[in-house]
């Protein structure tokens, strides 16, 4: 699974030494295997083998299009969180019906943009992005997909700059406020619901 080995003191990736690699481009550089980022999406994405689902890469984790292409070609979805990470997404061959535009801050440019790419769906953060997405489906004539991010007030014991789960952050719509969210969410003539997140 892991194409990283030693031989004797040397590194070597696929069978290529990383001392030979470092003499011919020079240091610093990253160094990513082909074979082992394949092969670990296909055992995640075989965990859910007999179920309906989609394994999104969170491009924020990791934009260079060369790996990109890697989880594109095997039929990933990715997760983004700004028009540049969805540009960056089809760049490197995503099918659009395999994105999922996350994210806080969504521009009406931005949602525009992925609306016309024909993205799979929204994760909504608030009742303003959700008016702000039906305005510019209603202006396109589509109905968009859209789930919406609820924050369970869970702390994730991790490190406070990454938390997200607490009321007091920035993310999702509060627990005594989503039910009135999928409300609001239904009422929109040009918003479709599919989900949670």
């Amino acid at each position: 699974m892991n194409d990283f080995q030693y031989k004797g003191s040397d590194l070597y990736c696929e069978d290529v030494s990383v001392k030979d690699i470092a003499k011919f481009i020079g240091t610093p550089f990253y160094l990513y295997s082909y074979n082992t980022l394949k092969n670990h999406f296909r055992v995640f994405n075989s965990a859910f083998e007999g179920i309906p689902h989609l394994v999104c890469f969170a491009i924020k984790a990791n934009s260079n299009i060369a790996i990109l292409k890697i989880f594109a070609g095997e039929g990933g979805g990715f997760d983004v969180v700004s028009g540049g990470e969805l540009y960056r997404a089809l760049a490197a061959g995503a099918d659009p019906q395999k994105i999922v535009y996350a994210g806080v801050g969504k521009t009406k440019e931005e949602i525009r943009f992925a609306i016309k790419s024909n993205i799979l769906m929204f994760n909504v953060e608030s009742s303003q992005e959700l008016f702000a997405i039906d305005e510019v489906a209603d202006e396109l004539g589509v109905k968009a997909w859209v789930s919406l991010r609820v924050n369970p007030d869970i702390d994730a014991k991790t490190h406070p700059y990454i938390s997200t789960g607490l009321k007091s952050h920035k993310f999702g719509i509060s627990m005594s406020e989503a039910l009135e969210g999928y409300k609001l969410a239904n009422s929109l003539g040009n918003i479709e619901v599919v989900g949670i997140h």
